[in-house]
Order: C-alpha cells, then sequence, then structure tokens
C-alpha cells in the first residue's frame, strides 16, 4: 500500500502511540483487503458504545485512550448506548449498568465524539453527501449511507471506524470502490408493501436468500426513505448486505451495470412466511418501536394513534436525542406519555438490558429487532405491523 510521508511518520510513532498503534490496525486491515492507499473521510460513526456490548475490557479499553489524549480529527457520531443517558431512572435501567454506560459516554466525549447515540446519523445532524468517502459501522446505518444517500463506506468494526476518527482516513478498498458497488442478484418484488413491517418483512426474507451479495431491487413503488430504513436494516441484520439498489429510487440505481443479473422473486407467499418466522411470541409484554432509530415522521404517526388513548402494557419509541427534542416541542412526546408510553433517546431494544428489566416477549414492527431480539435479549417475538401491535397493548 501506498503511504504519504506524513502516513509514514504516523506509523513510525512520530505522532505519538495512540495515533501509531490505530494507524497500524488501518494499515493492516488495508494489507488484508488489497488497499492501494489511504483516503480521507468526511465523517465517522463508531460502534461498540453500549455496556452490554463492550463490558469492562472495553469500557477500560477507551478509558486507557482517553488519558493518553486521543482526539478525532473528523465529525464522530455513536451508535445507540445501552439506556438513554437522561431518562434511565424513570425507565428503570440498573443503577450498575447505567454507571458503567455513563463512564463510556465520559471516554468517548473526551477525545472529541459527538455523544449523540444514534443508528440514524443522517437525521441528527451527520449527512454525508453522494459519493463522499466515511467510515461508519452500524448495520443499517452503513446500508442506508451506502443506498439511499450514495455515500461509500465499508462495513466497519468499532475499532477501525475509532482508528478511523482518530486518523481521519481509511484504506481505500471495497464499497469505497466504483466497481464494487455493482449488483449481482436482481429482486423482482410481486407484492404490495404498505407497512414499514412490510419492508421489514421483505428485508428480512432478501437478506437471508442474499447473503452479502448487492441486490437490484424491481418493483418497489414510492417507498419513503423511513420504508427504505426498514428494508436496509433488515436485510443487514439477516445477511449482511451494506448496498443496495432500488429501480427509480435509490441514487446509483440508474448508474450502475444490471444485465444478466440473476434473478430472484418475492411474492406475498414469501412475505408471510417472513412474517411467520420472525413471531415467536403471542403478546407482548411491551411494544418496543424505532429500530432503526424513528425519525419525526415515524413518531408523529405514533403519536396520532395513541391521542386520547389508553395503553395496558408500555410502549417505547427509540429515537435520537435530536428527534426526541423536536417531537418535545411539537408536543408528540406529550400526547405518547398521556397515553402511557415512552419516547426514549439515545439506546434501542437491542442493545438494552431489556432482559433484566423483566420483559420476555417484546412486540416490534422493526425485521431488524425481529431478528436479533431471541439472540441478543432472551427475548419472544410479536412482530407484526404499527396498527396491530398499539391494538395488541390498548
Amino acid at each position: 500500500m501506498y503511504l504519504t510521508k506524513e502516513e509514514e511518520k504516523i506509523l513510525n510513532g512520530e505522532q505519538g502511540e495512540v495515533a501509531e498503534r490505530m494507524f497500524r490496525l488501518l494499515v493492516q486491515l488495508g494489507d488484508i483487503y488489497g488497499a492501494d492507499k489511504m483516503i480521507p473521510v468526511g465523517s465517522v460513526q463508531v460502534a461498540g458504545v453500549s455496556y452490554k456490548s463492550i463490558a469492562d475490557p472495553g469500557t477500560e479499553f477507551l478509558e486507557d485512550l482517553a488519558r493518553k489524549g486521543a482526539k478525532v480529527k473528523v465529525l464522530t457520531y455513536l451508535n445507540p448506548a445501552g439506556m438513554d443517558l437522561e431518562n434511565w431512572e424513570t425507565l428503570k435501567f440498573p443503577k450498575e449498568f447505567a454507571k458503567n454506560q455513563l463512564r463510556i459516554m465520559d471516554a468517548f466525549k473526551s477525545m472529541g465524539i459527538v455523544i449523540t447515540a444514534t443508528c440514524t446519523p443522517y437525521l441528527a445532524g451527520n449527512l454525508p453527501r453522494f459519493r463522499e468517502h466515511i467510515a461508519w459501522s452500524e448495520s443499517s446505518a452503513i446500508s442506508f449511507a451506502n443506498s439511499v444517500i450514495g455515500a461509500r463506506t465499508n462495513r466497519e468494526g468499532g475499532p477501525s471506524a475509532l482508528a478511523a476518527a482518530l486518523l481521519g482516513r481509511t484504506p481505500n478498498y471495497g464499497f469505497h470502490l466504483w466497481e464494487n458497488r455493482q449488483p449481482s442478484i436482481k429482486v423482482k418484488v410481486e407484492t404490495e408493501l404498505t407497512f414499514d413491517a412490510d419492508y421489514g418483512a421483505l428485508g428480512y426474507h432478501v437478506g437471508k436468500q442474499v447473503k452479502n451479495k448487492i441486490p437490484y431491487f424491481v418493483g418497489i413503488k414510492n417507498a419513503d426513505t423511513d420504508q427504505l430504513k426498514s428494508l436496509g436494516a433488515a436485510m443487514a441484520a439477516s445477511g449482511a448486505v451494506a448496498l443496495y439498489h432500488v429501480e427509480g429510487l435509490t441514487p446509483e440505481a440508474d448508474l450502475v451495470k444490471k444485465d444478466n443479473l440473476e434473478t430472484i422473486t418475492v411474492t406475498k407467499k414469501e412475505l408471510d412466511e417472513a412474517y411467520a418466522k420472525l413471531n415467536t411470541g403471542k403478546e407482548p409484554d411491551i411494544v418496543i418501536l424505532g429500530c432503526p432509530h424513528a425519525s419525526l415522521r415515524e413518531i408523529s404517526l405514533v403519536a396520532e394513534k395513541l391521542k386520547g388513548k389508553h395503553l395496558r402494557k408500555p410502549v417505547w419509541v427509540c429515537t435520537s436525542r435530536m428527534m426526541k427534542e423536536a417531537a418535545d416541542r411539537m408536543g408528540f412526546t406529550d400526547t405518547i406519555v398521556k397515553a402511557g408510553g415512552q419516547i426514549v433517546a439515545d439506546t434501542c431494544m437491542v442493545v438494552s438490558p431489556i432482559e433484566d428489566m423483566g420483559y420476555k416477549t417484546t412486540g416490534v414492527n422493526s425485521g431488524k429487532a425481529g431478528n436479533y431480539l431471541p439472540g441478543f435479549c432472551k427475548q419472544n417475538v410479536c412482530f407484526a405491523n404499527l396498527d396491530k401491535l398499539l391494538e395488541a397493548v390498548q
């Protein structure tokens, strides 16, 4: 790999121990994947934030970097934490967990990282431009950035994303290169998609089928960004899809080569089967929405449906702190709270310790959450569209 003179100095330790360690990680990564050089990144999103995910070893690693004066060089956001950072006591998150989670946030903050903990950084002030090189690490954010925005990022791990943030660069390989962004399979959608959950079920099914290939969808009409968010998140969870194209909707769909692709077809039968596979529970103890984090449009829809209603069981709407503040101003939060629900910022059901908070069956409209909750949180899952979920807990 070609390194500039400045990069060689970093590798030789002339900019300190932390820079050398982090750059060595990036160089090794580049060597493994055949990168020709390093490229600058416009922004970073770092995973490995929840105490549930990284525990004491990860916390101590971050605190060590912070003590040694590590500072990021580009705009850097965080993946969701394991709890609402401001309202954790009211929501009854465990105190010991909260203490350790706050240590993690302090370490990140001291490195200059924006402690907006969200899987939708593009809704919270970190919006890359078309074809901008970035280094993001949360699977649904990667999918959205690559596919819906047309920015360029690989599936970064927490350490490699943090290294990119501290050095402002990443190896030039994978999805940073145009030739690697071409579709490898066509997906013909021959069924109606009405709810966000339908897009989640479609993504869950397609991810299982295509694994890490790049799908090119035909037959999806007028999907909004929330629905594309649901689709990409589910494919990234059930498979390893980091980039997809939708005919007539996503920015690179008209530019990529799509001749002679292997084709799979999805009908109502496959969609119904995906719903059935995602359903492992009968009645939810709690309904949790916002995986990926809810947009203001999604929050407003929940508020509209709960206006004047009374919930028998808790409903959480997970979102970023910035979206919650907008919802507060618009009165959406007040409407949801009056019904007995909560808008929960900074976290989501997958990375929070809900299994330690008395919940055994969770209702979701997210294919991603439906895929992850049984393993990550020991949950039975009730997967359904928003209307059915809210009806079940009123």
